[in-house]
């Protein structure tokens, strides 16, 4: 889709333009994407990386030092990742992407689609239960992929380098192979047991064992014909034609899906806080809101938070009553803005969240049944989802978070391709009001409908001052995503914590349901005597699995700060 100047187009010209831009809401600068790249002076002293693993960090490494851009690096990680990383890197989901270019904003929405032949009871019984599993595993619960369109539309308009440079570094994973590590290889051996007998996982992982060098052929393949193609090959080529092969007569998606599918340039949310410009995700995604709604609430209840100890029982308090609220909007307003209207101006705005934090009880938990969605009258999603941050010494950021919902998505592998397929279907609401596997619930906003995107959580930020980038952050885990983000963001300003020590600092989450329910994590648990004094307060507490693998990086004056989460297998790394 070409982008024009909103001021120098004709009256002519707007009537050609295609629908789906009409209802994307934006008209942007630089006509037919033409290319900066015009040598800026840098004014970092290295760029920087924040990754899921050493092989996207190599990848980056190398197409830096081959004069690529943050955005050359993002797409080559990407790519590499869903070699390296197959559990969450992918080619077969879809994700968000914001990014900070020549000092704009800007905000690339390749989340994937529901298939035309999707409806919006198709995983309700003739009773009208939901069917347990099948929105999970195999061929139904699976979405039209974004991810090969939206990195391309991303290095295309913004990129530095050839399209088949950024490819090389993934290319090689799967044509000569990577060593596989234990973490890589208990995921696998967890996945497996869920998809026993109902895909074909298994003949493609079953190798996939630690210390093993895993080779994906077919895989090599497909990258490989995406480097001489371009996305086209994976939308309408012999890789388009391989997918719809694989679903016909199991699964919804056809060869039309695929043609049909587009990835969507959108205007991110923006807020200002604490003297620095937040830059985050708009509708579909429901982190940018619910995390600018939890930093202007903290910020409005600081005579609340004055003298309280960070992870205090009374600070995880006064937080888990702000995340209440939070998500009490997000069940019910938050959809895919093509098909619902988002109020996101209403959400964000500072009277309304004023209002909500003085409903705040300082003192004991509100009764859940009293707190209704603000403006009137909780939300489905896998936690292993992977991200990445990027920075170049000419002062360009990403922040790219994608997936394809579970650990190995759907457990679909297409023959003759190796892609992973998403089970992002799992994503909408199955039926209205019912918790899906997260124990949150959606609202018809996030109903199944063809063509529609599934609400995330998904909340790639950056931050800026003074129009420099100052952070930039993300991390996996479902309904945790934004809560995590939020709590790292406290960490590290409003308790001058350094990076490394706010990213490995206890995280906790509140989601509204189940009621008055706090989840901790193994890595810093809620235990002992801190335990008692929460649990006094009228809290349940109750463990997880995961909370996170942040991957950030703040600049320190020129100087470029990466920090991988110490939950994951990430690696940080400054390149000159």
């Amino acid at each position: 889709m070409k982008l024009v100047e909103k001021t120098k187009i004709s009256a002519a010209a707007l009537a050609l333009l295609s629908l789906s831009a009409l209802s994307a809401g934006f008209l942007e600068a630089t006509p037919a994407f033409a290319k900066d790249t015009a040598q800026r002076p840098a004014v970092l002293n290295a760029s920087a990386v924040a990754v899921a693993d050493k092989y996207a960090a190599d990848a980056a490494e190398q197409i830096f030092k081959e004069g690529g851009n943050a955005v050359d690096a993002a797409v080559a990680i990407a790519f590499s990742l869903a070699v390296t990383y197959p559990e969450a890197g992918n080619i077969g989901g879809g994700g968000f992407m914001t990014l900070y270019v020549n000092g704009k904003p800007y905000f690339l929405d390749y989340r994937e689609r529901a298939p035309l032949a999707a409806t919006r009871t198709m995983y309700l019984d003739d009773k009208g239960n939901v069917i347990e599993g099948k929105s999970l595993y195999g061929y139904d619960a699976v979405g039209v992929p974004g991810t090969v369109e939206g990195m391309w539309e991303a290095q295309k308009r913004f990129g530095k380098l050839q399209w088949k440079q950024v490819l090389a570094p993934a290319i090689k994973y799967a044509r000569d192979g990577f060593v596989v590590d234990e973490q890589l290889a208990k995921r696998r051996e967890a996945a497996e047991k869920d998809f026993a007998g109902k895909t074909n996982f298994d003949e493609y992982f079953g190798n996939l064992k630690e210390g093993v060098t895993f080779k994906q052929p077919d895989l090599a393949n497909v990258l490989t014909r995406i480097a001489n193609q371009g996305a086209k090959d994976f939308y309408d080529g012999k890789t388009a034609d391989l997918i719809a092969a694989s679903m016909k007569g199991h699964g919804l998606i056809t060869k039309r899906d695929l043609q049909e599918y587009k990835a969507v340039w959108r205007q991110p949310v923006e807020a200002k806080w604490n003297g620095y410009e937040i830059i985050t995700a708009p509708p579909p995604s429901s982190g940018g809101v619910g995390l600018v709604q939890l930093l202007k609430m903290k910020a409005m209840l600081a005579p609340q938070f004055k003298d309280v100890p960070l992870n205090s029982p009374q600070y995880i308090h006064l937080i888990s009553e702000i995340e209440k609220r939070v998500f009490a909007d997000r069940a019910q307003y938050l959809g895919d803005p093509d098909f619902y209207k988002v109020p996101v101006a209403q959400l964000t705005d500072d009277a309304y969240l004023a209002k909500r934090a003085a409903e705040v009880d300082p003192d004991k938990p509100s009764d859940t049944k009293s707190v209704q969605p603000g403006l009137g009258t909780s939300m489905p999603e896998k936690a292993e989802t992977t991200h990445f941050s990027v920075v170049d010494k000419w002062g360009n950021a990403v922040s790219n978070t994608y997936t394809i919902n579970g650990y190995f998505g759907s457990g679909v592998v297409v023959p003759g391709a190796g892609i992973v397929l998403n089970d992002e279907m799992d994503d909408f609401a199955s039926k209205p009001g019912v918790p899906n596997m997260f124990g949150v619930v959606g609202s018809d906003a996030n109903a199944i409908q063809p063509k529609k995107r599934p609400l995330s959580s998904m909340t790639p930020t950056i931050l800026t001052k003074d129009g420099k980038v100052a952070l930039v952050i993300g991390t996996p885990g479902g309904s945790r995503i934004f809560t995590s983000i939020f709590q790292v963001i406290n960490n590290n300003y409003d308790f001058d914590m350094p990076l490394k020590d706010a990213v490995a600092a206890m995280r906790f989450h509140h989601q509204l349901l189940p009621p008055n329910t706090i989840f901790w994590e193994p890595y810093q648990p809620i235990d002992g005597e801190l335990a008692k004094q929460v649990e006094a307060k009228g809290y349940v507490l109750k463990g997880q699995n995961f909370n996170g693998d942040i991957q950030a990086i703040r600049i320190n004056g020129d100087t470029p700060d990466a920090v991988s989460d110490p939950r994951g297998r990430g690696v940080s790394r400054l390149i000159q």
